[in-house]
């Protein structure tokens, strides 16, 4: 293991100097610097609060999480659920108990929270714990609604206590109130990653900064605000192909370098091994406006781009009953005017004049491009059709000899840009849009809240089915409590969605997809802008990190030349 990583002591450094060669030494010591090549750096601009993966709600804290714990089941390459720490799974015929067998021989880390510091056999009762913590209100996680609705429910409609259960130490079972088709894709989320009781019990809240897992690697130090340093857990359970024990890296090293020129800087100076996401002043630089690498760059480093699990959209909002004042704008709850705005939208000049073709115009339905179930041919969506536009706007008896229309789009400050480009092309139909910029939480209030008429989003999926995202529009999912922050209700499209929340054949639940999503776009509760895609910029000594819809960071199998 190399010496830098046992002799860092309480590094009170700034990132720019944790990143430096300097600090790969030994510490003062008359040993050689530790190898470089063993050593894999990333930064994390986003605040990361929580090494607890019961708080695995943010990219940085899921990125974190995921070196050092391991859940029941996780994503294979082709994002399907495929066996982790349970050996094999099986679902009744009934779809309402799953059961999972546990891989022999899968310890803890090693830790002062077990006898003699050695990390003990993870058991079925620590599955369980680990599932019920998430429900337990002490631990307040974000995480608890991938249980709650689905698993089997007492009589006040809480999680029963027999929804999970270990009739012995290698066996869980988990019954559901009613068949939930995703349901093993949402077990590979973070959230459910297997945690020991004595961690908890020892460390309380503080578990956040104290991390016992299972993963590929072990917790070392946190300096908040400057560094994390993982080491490679020795006693790891998977091994390669070749049957080579795994991770290959012997470290991570996480900085929070915030400023993103700084950062982009700072991996061009090679001290930092990949970038996920390119942000706007660094996007010209680096890529030609049809998405290609510029030439001054090519060579340098790798590019590689990958459909995303993530829509950019604008939402209505259909209930007026949070709306006051200028917010409270009834043309928006004309349906032809919704589509009117969609119609009047060059998709495809937005992605090439705004963000270097990284993404795919949003001219289907509200399911991103990344899914399975996505079918443009199935669901036509919106293309650039001004005259259309136009003629429904006379329709519902605005523009030119009707009414004037003024109207106010919430958003935040990292999306200006994009809707001064909207402001523009709404003004050819002579719609008054006015831009209210807000910060990131005030913005999240007023529209988790129902009190912005008109606000742009993103729905980054948590696991891989399309019904993530149609569920934004089933009517029992009223935001503030769920997820359907339009308020839109329509029976029709409420039957289908519990239609297909029962379908256990792949493509009748596709075709179930399908029609919702052309639901909504006929409907228009929301306008689909552009289907993200993953970008990630990776050193030309780095193999084996592959992006993937999902943008997970999984790095035991990293190498570095």
């Amino acid at each position: 293991m190399p010496r830098f990583l046992a002799c860092l002591g309480p590094f009170r450094a700034s990132a720019a100097l944790l990143l430096s060669l300097s600090f790969l030494a030994s510490c003062g010591t008359t040993e050689q610097p530790a190898d470089e090549r063993r050593v894999f750096r990333y930064n994390q601009p986003e605040a990361l609060t929580s090494l607890d993966p019961a708080f695995a709600r943010s990219q940085a804290n899921i990125w974190a999480v995921t070196q050092l714990y391991n859940g029941l089941v996780e994503l294979d390459d082709s994002l399907r659920p495929a066996p982790a720490l349970a050996r094999r799974y099986d679902i009744s015929p009934d779809g309402l108990r799953y059961t999972f067998v546990l891989r022999p021989g899968v310890r803890f880390h090693d830790s002062e929270v077990f006898p003699s510091g050695k990390g003990r056999a993870v058991t079925a009762p620590d599955v369980v714990y680990s599932f019920q913590r998430l429900l337990d209100k002490p631990t307040a996680s974000p995480g608890g609604w991938i249980f709650r609705g689905k698993v089997l429910e007492n009589a006040a409609g809480e999680p029963s206590d027999t929804a999970f259960v270990a009739p012995n130490d290698s066996t869980v079972r988990v019954y559901l109130k009613e068949p939930f088709i995703p349901f093993l894709g949402i077990l590979t989320m973070p959230y459910a990653y297997v945690v020991p009781r004595e961690a908890v019990a020892r460390y309380g809240k503080d578990f956040r900064e104290h991390p016992v897992g299972t993963g590929p690697f072990q917790f070392r130090r946190w300096d908040e605000g400057s560094a994390i340093v993982y080491h490679r857990n020795p006693h790891y359970w998977r091994r390669d192909a070749q049957g080579q024990p795994l991770p290959y890296l012997d470290a991570v090293l996480i900085s929070f370098i915030s400023d993103r020129k700084t950062e982009f800087l700072t991996f061009q100076q090679g001290k930092l091994d990949f970038l996920s996401g390119i942000r706007e002043g660094s996007r010209d630089l680096v890529m030609n406006p049809d998405g290609s690498v510029r030439e001054d760059f090519a060579g340098k480093f790798r590019l590689q781009k990958v459909p995303y699990l993530n829509t950019e959209y604008l939402g209505f909002q259909l209930d007026p009953a949070n709306l006051r004042g200028e917010a409270n704008q009834p043309a928006l709850r004309d349906r032809r005017v919704r589509q009117a705005l969609s119609y009047a939208i060059n998709r495809p000049e937005l992605l090439a004049y705004f963000i270097n073709n990284v993404g795919r115009p949003g001219t289907s339905g509200f399911v991103p491009s990344s899914l399975p179930s996505f079918d443009e041919k199935a669901v036509p969506g919106y293309t650039y059709q001004p005259a259309k536009a136009r003629e429904l706007l006379r329709a519902a008896g605005y523009g030119p000899g009707g009414k004037p229309l003024r109207l106010h789009l919430s958003t935040v400050v990292e999306r200006k840009e994009i809707c001064e480009y909207l402001q523009k092309k709404w003004a050819e139909l002579g719609i008054d849009v006015a831009i209210d910029i807000n910060q990131a939480a005030a913005h999240q209030e007023l529209v988790d809240n129902g009190r912005a008429a008109f606000f742009t989003k993103s729905w980054l999926g948590d696991y891989p089915d399309a019904e993530n995202y149609l569920a934004l529009f089933y009517s029992p999912n009223f935001s503030p409590a769920g997820p359907n922050k339009t308020h839109f209700k329509s029976p029709a499209y409420d039957k289908l969605y519990e239609q297909a929340k029962l379908e256990r054949n792949d493509q009748r639940r596709w075709q179930l997809y399908q029609a919702m999503d052309r639901l909504v776009v006929a409907e228009a509760p929301v306008l689909s802008l552009y289907y993200d895609e993953v970008v990630r910029l990776t050193q030309n000594n780095v193999h084996g990190l592959t992006p993937n819809p999902m943008n997970q960071l999984v790095l035991e199998r990293v190498r570095k030349d």
